[in-house]
């Protein structure tokens, strides 16, 4: 060990909802610190969502989180001059983190006019268990199960 781990930062909950998720969600939604516009955006698209499905708006954007969020991922480990991608179980805390990124840089690629349209359309495909996220979970799984005879090199 280097030097002391740095400590765990706690992050406040969000006012509306009161949630510390829905905070971490805004933080990587926000631009140039701007959270008061990316609370807004999300706000906005979980009451779109919930005129759209007609259930409760935040229930369905964490169903979509837990249906995009990854349980294995493929981890490059170099033995013996050969590069092997080896699969791995996905820490908690990663796993949240890696289903916030795809749920946002998938929604910032469709095709709708604003943002909180494409959050909407997003979070509605993926608590479907549809859409360009839950793909990219799958894709990963895939690889992970492709490259299970390596699983051997964990570390």
């Amino acid at each position: 060990m280097r030097k002391a781990k740095p400590k765990k930062r706690y992050i406040l909950p969000d006012p509306k909802f009161n949630d510390t998720l829905v905070t971490k969600f805004v933080n990587s939604l926000m631009f140039d610190g701007k959270k008061s516009i990316a609370y807004t955006i999300f706000y906005d698209a979980v009451a779109k969502v919930e005129s759209k499905v007609g259930e409760n708006g935040l229930e369905v954007w964490k169903k979509a989180l837990a249906n995009i969020s990854p349980s294995v991922e493929v981890k490059s480990r170099r033995v013996g001059g050969a590069t092997f991608q080896v699969p791995m179980e996905v820490r908690p805390d990663r796993k949240v983190s890696l289903g916030i990124k795809w749920m946002i840089n998938y929604a910032r690629r469709r095709g709708e006019k604003t943002m909180m349209d494409r959050l909407a359309g997003e979070i509605i495909a993926a608590a479907k268990g549809e859409g360009a996220a839950v793909k990219k979970k799958d894709d990963t799984h895939r690889m992970a199960e492709a490259n299970k005879a390596f699983s051997h090199f964990r570390f």
